[in-house]
Parts: C-alpha cells; sequence; structure tokens
C-alpha cells in the first residue's frame, strides 16, 4: 500500500538541532504575538525526529512533508498547522491540539494520541509531492501518486475526533477506547481489529468501511451510517444501535447479545443458583454470569443479583424497582430507559454504560463497607457513564466515582453527592436543586453552576 513514508523519500530532509528548532520556535512565538521580528514557522521537509516540542505553540505552522519521528509533542498547539504528509510515526501527541490540521496523506503509525484533540482534522489521502531545488512542491506525475493517511497501530484513548475526516485512511489494530467519533468521516477506512470500545459515533459515516474484527462493546453508533460495511467477526456486544440499523444485512456475521431459548426457566434456575451461592459464600450454588445476554422489556423486579456478573448485557426498557445488584459488574451494559427506582446498587460497576433515560430515583449507589482485615470500601463506579435525562431524585451517590460521566439533563433534586467525583463530568442542563455536593470533586466538571 502507498503511505506517506514514500513522501519526498528521496528529497534531503535538513536535519535541525533542538537549538536550531528553539529559535525558529522563538520567532513563531513572535509571530502569533505580532511582535517584531516575528516569522510564521517553516519547517517543511526538515527531520525533526527525537526533538522536543512539548507544550510548544505551533499553530499555523507549515510542517509539509517534515519528519517528526518519535518526536515529543505532548500538550503542543498544532491548530490549523500544516502537516501534509509528515512522517509522525512513533511521535507522542498525547494532549496535544491538532483542530482543524492538515494531515492529509500523514503517517501516524505507532503514534500516541491519548486524549488529543482532532476535531475536524484532515486525514483523507493526500497527492505525492515532491520538493524541487527551489523548494517549490510539485504533484507526482503518475496514477499511483496518492498517499494514504495511516493511523494504524496508534493509540488514541479518549481522544476527539469530531467531523474529522478519514474517508481511505488505515486505522487498523489503533486504540479508539472512548474516543469521540460524533460526525466523523470514515468512509471505506480500514479499521479491522481496532479497539473501538466505548467510543460516541452518533451520527459517524462509517459506509463501506472494513470493520471486521473491531470491538464495539458499549460504543454509541446511533445514526451512524453502516451501509455496505463489513462488520465480520466485529463485537457488537452492548453497543447502543438504532433499530433500523440492527436490521441491517450489514450485521450478519458480527458478534450480537444473544437471547435466552427458554428465558422463564433459564433465569429462575440462574438466580436459584445464585441466591444459593450467596448465603453459602460462595461454596454452593453457582454464581450468577449473564453477559451479553439480551432482556429487554423483562420484569426482575425484587431480585437479588448481588456481585453478579453482568457485562455487556442489554436490558433497555426492563423493570427492576427494588433490585439488589451491589458490587455488580454491569461495565458497558445498555440501560437505557431501566426503571431502578429503589434499587440497590450500592458499590455496582456502571463503567461506560448507557443508562439514557432510566429511572433511579431513591436509588442506593454509595459505597460498601467489605467485612475484611483491611476494611476495604468499594465504591460506585460510573465513570463514563451515559446518563442523559435519567433521574436520579433523591438518590445517594455519596463517594460514587462519576468522573467523565455523561449527566446533562438529568434530574438530581436531592440527591447526595457528597464525596462524589465529578471530574470532567457533564452536567449540562441538570436539575441540582436540593442536591448535597458537600466535598464534592469538580475539577474540569462541564455546566455546573
Amino acid at each position: 500500500m502507498s503511505t506517506s513514508q514514500g513522501f519526498g523519500s528521496n528529497a534531503p530532509r535538513a536535519k535541525l538541532s533542538q537549538s536550531q528548532l528553539n529559535t525558529v520556535l522563538l520567532r513563531h512565538q513572535a509571530f502569533r504575538k505580532s511582535q517584531p521580528g516575528g516569522v510564521r514557522a517553516n519547517l517543511k521537509m526538515r527531520d525533526l525526529s527525537h526533538l522536543d516540542l512539548s507544550g510548544i505553540d505551533l499553530s499555523d505552522a507549515d510542517l509539509s512533508g517534515a519528519k517528526l519521528f518519535s518526536a515529543r509533542l505532548m500538550g503542543s498547539n498544532l491548530q490549523n498547522a500544516n502537516l501534509y504528509a509528515a512522517d509522525l510515526r512513533l511521535a507522542n501527541l498525547e494532549k496535544a491540539d491538532l483542530r482543524r490540521a492538515d494531515l492529509r496523506g500523514a503517517c501516524l503509525r505507532g503514534a500516541v494520541l491519548s486524549e488529543a484533540s482532532l476535531v475536524e482534522v484532515d486525514l483523507r489521502d493526500g497527492t505525492l509531492l515532491h520538493y524541487g531545488e527551489n523548494g517549490e512542491m510539485r504533484e507526482h506525475s503518475f496514477d499511483d501518486g496518492v498517499i494514504t493517511a495511516e493511523l494504524t497501530a496508534a493509540t488514541v484513548r479518549g481522544a476527539d475526533l469530531s467531523r474529522a475526516k478519514l474517508a481511505n485512511a488505515f486505522v487498523m489494530q489503533t486504540d479508539l477506547t472512548d474516543a469521540v467519533l460524533r460526525g466523523t468521516k470514515f468512509m471505506r477506512a480500514n479499521l479491522t481489529n481496532a479497539n473501538m470500545t466505548g467510543c460516541d459515533l452518533t451520527d459517524a459515516d462509517l459506509s463501506e468501511a472494513n470493520l471486521s474484527g473491531v470491538r464495539l462493546s458499549g460504543a454509541v453508533m446511533t445514526g451512524c451510517a453502516i451501509n455496505r460495511a463489513n462488520f465480520t467477526n466485529a463485537v457488537l456486544i452492548g453497543a447502543i444501535l438504532d433499530a433500523a440499523q440492527l436490521r441491517s444485512p450489514n450485521l450478519v456475521g458480527a458478534v450480537m447479545a444473544r437471547a435466552m431459548e427458554n428465558p422463564e426457566k433459564e433465569l429462575r434456575d440462574i438466580l436459584a443458583a445464585h441466591v444459593a451461592w450467596i448465603d453459602g459464600g460462595g461454596k454452593t450454588g453457582k454464581r450468577a454470569d449473564l453477559s451479553a445476554l439480551d432482556l429487554s422489556g423483562r420484569n426482575l423486579d425484587g431480585i437479588n443479583l448481588s456481585a453478579a456478573i453482568l457485562q455487556c448485557i442489554t436490558l433497555r426498557g426492563a423493570s427492576l424497582v427494588g433490585v439488589t445488584l451491589a458490587i455488580a459488574d454491569l461495565s458497558l451494559a445498555d440501560l437505557r430507559k431501566v426503571d431502578f427506582t429503589g434499587a440497590d446498587l450500592r458499590g455496582i460497576n456502571l463503567e461506560r454504560a448507557t443508562l439514557s433515560n432510566a429511572n433511579l430515583t431513591d436509588a442506593r449507589l454509595g459505597p460498601v463497607h467489605i467485612q475484611t482485615m483491611s476494611g476495604h470500601v468499594w465504591r460506585a463506579n460510573l465513570q463514563r457513564a451515559r446518563m442523559s435525562m435519567a433521574v436520579l431524585r433523591n438518590a445517594d451517590l455519596h463517594k460514587a466515582n462519576l468522573a467523565g460521566a455523561n449527566l446533562t439533563g438529568t434530574d438530581l433534586r436531592g440527591a447526595n453527592l457528597s464525596g462524589a467525583d465529578l471530574s470532567g463530568a457533564d452536567l449540562t442542563g441538570s436539575d441540582l436543586e436540593g442536591a448535597d455536593l458537600t466535598d464534592a470533586r469538580t475539577a474540569d466538571a462541564i455546566g455546573l453552576t
């Protein structure tokens, strides 16, 4: 395949030392501040491999064709930068700002982009260019002069690629866990074996993309175009899909949540064995494991599934009034519109679970004190949970971990959030009348007044 590694491969790249680079950066800083002597950074076709550019401002800089192999760019500002066909293999761009950067034909193989902002970046194909002796670029004259942007084997955890353009890009074996991909264009992209656990793909375009072997557990795919996409062996257990998507023939070959053949009998037997396991201290019976099952719409009021395993379970629209799920694992579960009124959810694991429009009125989500020599406190974990428009009125959430949770439009009136971790949580439009926020951690929380 043609990649950006071949871009200008025969053209000389002048190697810059750290001190030479610092001089360019100082002039660019002056340029950005409209100060005398300021000059926009022109680093096209320069060799900046292994150099440290962390935290610097290179917004609007020209880095086309630059070699940034294994360069350190943590927290750097590269807004609107020209990185056309740049070599960024193994570069560290963690928490960098690349909004609207031109990355057409760039090679980011093995790069680290965790928590970076890549909103509206352009990672589409580029045209192979050559530089003449005068430094001017000219297009390649042959038919194979197209270079494809590459994001293979990169680490892009928690990054924001909203509305980014990745049509035809190679994104194989890349870790995109928890990435925001709202409205992102992946048409004909190769995403084979990528990890997209917990991604937000709302309104993204995956038309004709290769998603074979992709892990999409807990991913939100509402409004996502999947026409002629290849989902062979893709794991969609716990993924949030529209009804129309679930009917799509494109999902043939994907790994989906399974339904019980005889749910009444099977559930009765599992629950009886689980209660025996609880009563016998784990020496009798069997711990319940309902992972990857589809139990949508079922009435499970009052059941006891303490410490049960329910990872990636689908319970959409189910009734679980008064249930006991203390220390149970419901991570990546689809719990939309579930009724948890008065439920015992102490110490529960709801990491990356989707609870949109769920009813948790009077639910208990405080910690559990484990009776051991160490006296361990087991906190409820709702990290990165999606709880938009959920009702949490008078719920007990004290000391709960809600870091990065989506609480937009939630009803939190009278809720106990004392000692809770709300770091990075989005509370836009939530109703906190009478809520107790004593000692709550609210660093980087959005919409909290």
